[in-house]
């Protein structure tokens, strides 16, 4: 089997090229990443010369460039991990979530309708669905919660997603999409929540957080998101929708405070700063449908994996420092000034 993952350069895509190359090394993993400021070629260093692997540099909007690569490679499965993923930088500019998310979705299925690949998975998240409210713990996003957005950023995956069913009901393409929650573990670029607070701590750097830290998320260890998308393009349902989640709810300042006890930090690190615009307030996972039509299930609960990640940002320095450029200092100071 020969398999195409889009953005297999950055956070998510490349931990499960990491994960696919080692668990199947009789299939053939080509990464389509254009190494945007996201992606980067140190987070493929260790399977770089696997030889059940190969790594081409292009945009998923280059029509031209994926055709040609679909008519040399011939791919069985598409798993597109190309987006742009970040709010804050949705809000700063949502044009570029537009064109890729969108424009780029749409690139890749119809190369996919052309060559006849037999099976186009969307990587897409739980940030479609828009936020639950605090005081309702009973309520959980499943697979029939309507898409209502608050960004750029969700408004773009949602509208690949409603493209991406659109052209299994029109064209007959062959798709699955799945939705996770907020994803953590090795290789993650510094601007997100937990890297960010690991990295600061470290340097004992002050430790920016959105209004009072009230916010609530799912965390999925991305070892744990891996092993569900492998089970959905092997068993998985042409048509279906998965929703991908952790079990794992906690407040950002929860999650802050953990990171500094686990690396005996003091509190006083906190600056707690202007919120987010349209700042969703709780994504919650029902990943009941996953679990008992695939029989999935997470390997990690939130300390054991919070654990595994801190340590291997402390055995990874190199890996950090290397990727912080310019670029991403600038955004840094941009929005936690």
């Amino acid at each position: 089997m020969k398999i195409l993952v889009t953005g297999g350069a950055g956070f998510i895509g490349g931990n499960f090229c990491h994960y696919m190359v080692d668990k199947y090394p009789d299939y053939d993993i080509v990464v389509l990443d254009a190494l945007t400021y996201a992606g980067n070629m140190e987070t493929l260093k260790p399977i770089i010369n696997k030889s059940n692997f190969k790594f081409v540099k292009g945009d998923i909007t280059d029509r031209l460039l994926v055709y040609k690569l679909f008519e040399t490679e011939c791919f069985s499965v598409v798993i597109n991990f190309a987006a742009e993923s970040h709010v804050d930088r949705s809000i700063e500019n949502p044009e570029v979530f537009l064109k890729t998310n969108i424009l780029g979705t749409q690139v890749l299925m119809d190369a996919s309708l052309k060559f006849g690949v037999k099976r186009y998975h969307q990587v897409s998240t739980d940030e479609v669905y828009g936020d639950l409210p605090l005081d309702r713990i009973d309520l959980l996003f499943t697979e029939e919660t309507p898409i209502h957005t608050s960004s750029p950023y969700s408004a773009s995956k949602a509208s690949a997603d409603l493209l991406v069913q659109a052209y299994y009901r029109t064209f007959g393409l062959p798709m699955s999409i799945s939705r996770c929650s907020n994803n953590y573990g090795p290789y993650h670029f510094p601007e997100k929540l937990i890297p960010l607070m690991i990295k600061n701590a470290l340097a004992y750097q002050p430790l920016p957080v959105y209004g009072k830290g009230e916010n609530v998320r799912d965390w999925l260890h991305v070892f744990d998101h891996c092993t569900a998308i492998d089970l959905i393009i092997h068993k998985g349902r042409i048509g279906e929708v998965y929703n991908i989640g952790g079990h794992n709810e906690r407040t950002n300042i929860e999650v802050v405070k953990t990171i500094l006890r686990e690396l005996n930090k003091p509190e006083s690190l906190i600056k707690y700063v202007s919120d987010r615009k349209g700042h969703d307030l709780r994504y919650a996972i029902d990943p009941s449908k996953i679990e008992l039509q695939l029989g999935w299930k997470p390997k990690f609960n939130f300390e054991s994996g919070i654990s595994q990640t801190i340590t291997w940002y402390l055995n990874n320095q190199e890996w950090v420092n290397n990727i912080i450029s310019g670029e991403y200092q600038r955004f840094m100071e941009f929005n936690y000034k």
